[in-house]
């Protein structure tokens, strides 16, 4: 395998081309808590870019948890689940999660991106085959292809071209998805995929980052929100969650049917090989998890600020499709969209501009978020803003 020798000067001008491109990106600091008012880099802030949906990160009944979680189990697991870093707090999320979400088991994992190397890793390798909407997540693509499967793409949300790449496919079949899109605020056709899934004998994976805690009853995310998983939850059909958004957490888990969750358990290399999450972290999101159970208040809220949005948003900006607290406004240049968000800044409202390779090429956009801790002037200076 031929290793490519890049020089300090090769860098130099590939850093001088994303500038110019309007693509480089940089940190910005955080000076108080998550939250929809920020103080950033020295700056106060109304944030609409964050993924905490609901408004739970700063919220005082989990800082609580959190505090008493970690006077009772310390500040670190210390190893990896398999070794001695399994705690009561790990082993009654998980059992809360599985009873939530109407399935058999749950597993937890340190972040979303090692939950789906996991679940794509663990269930399929070489000689399978692994069916993608080209619009998924960066960890989805990753975790297929260092799962060894072949990859064959479909296009965004287009069933026919996804049946035509399962005709195509050997061994064992999956078709992966994400539940709502992260960057569109769309949400996939989980009932037709399904439906593809019994035809084929597929694994079904939908990562439903953005869903859970956001959509359907008690929050249980998209395939309930869609009312496609009233009878059970059946034995091909996996579901990828993260903590850290609408739970306002940290961490992620996988849930479905006991056997497929023991198999990566058993075999899964990013549950294998690293730490567990703090047992305080555990404490700390079975109590998001009452708030979100309980949280149709909240999800009312972030649906009313949509609506006012796309109600009195000015002519000549036009939200992209999205019923979800996505709301991306789509600009196409990446520079032009810099721009836009720079202006925004300027009136005291932080807003990202997301550019390739986060978003195709041309597609450059403001991803706005709308988390129920927004208030209705809050939406409406945003408003005013764009004017």
């Amino acid at each position: 395998m031929r290793i490519e020798i890049i020089t300090t000067r090769d860098w130099t001008q590939w850093l001088d081309a994303r500038r110019a491109d309007g693509l480089e990106r940089r940190l910005r600091v955080g000076q108080s808590p998550q939250g929809v008012s920020m103080r950033v880099d020295g700056r106060e802030l109304l944030a609409f870019c964050s993924n905490d949906y609901l408004g739970l990160a700063n919220h005082p009944d989990i800082v609580t948890a959190l505090q008493i979680g970690a006077a009772r189990w310390g500040v670190g697991s210390g190893a990896a689940h398999l070794v001695n870093g399994h705690f009561e707090p790990h082993d009654a999320l998980e059992f809360a999660l599985a009873e939530w979400l109407r399935v058999d088991r749950c597993l937890l994992f340190s972040t979303g991106y090692m939950a789906n190397l996991a679940v794509v890793g663990g269930l399929v390798g070489r000689g399978d085959t692994v069916v993608a909407d080209k619009l998924n997540h960066a960890s989805l693509v990753d975790a297929a292809q260092l799962s060894g499967a072949t990859l064959r793409r479909y296009r965004h949300g287009d069933i026919d071209d996804a049946r035509r790449q399962l005709m195509r496919a050997t061994g064992t079949r999956m078709i992966l998805t994400d539940g709502v899109f992260s960057m569109d605020g769309d949400v996939a056709r989980l009932a037709d995929l399904m439906a593809l899934a019994e035809e084929f004998d597929a694994w079904l994976v939908v990562d439903d980052a953005h869903g859970f805690g956001v959509w359907g009853e008690q929050g249980r995310g998209s395939l309930a929100e869609l009312g496609v998983i009233d009878a059970g939850v059946p034995e091909y059909l996996v579901q990828v969650g993260t903590l850290g958004k609408a739970f306002g957490t940290a961490g992620a888990f996988v849930a479905g049917a006991s056997q497929p969750v023991e198999v990566l358990l058993q075999r899964a290399r990013s549950y294998l090989f690293t730490t567990a999450q703090p047992p305080a972290l555990a404490v700390a999101t079975l109590a998001s998890l009452s708030i979100v159970k309980s949280g149709n208040d909240l999800r009312a809220n972030w649906r009313a600020r949509v609506a006012a949005l796309k109600r009195d948003l000015p002519p000549g900006i036009e939200l992209m499709p999205s019923d979800t607290p996505i709301q991306p406004i789509l600009i196409g240049d990446s520079a032009e969209a810099v721009k836009w968000s720079a202006r925004l800044a300027e009136s005291g409202l932080w807003v990202p501009a997301v550019r390739p390779p986060t978003v195709p090429k041309g597609a450059a956009r403001l991803r706005v978020t709308i988390s129920a801790a927004h208030s209705t002037s809050h939406v409406a200076q945003l408003i005013e803003a764009l004017k």
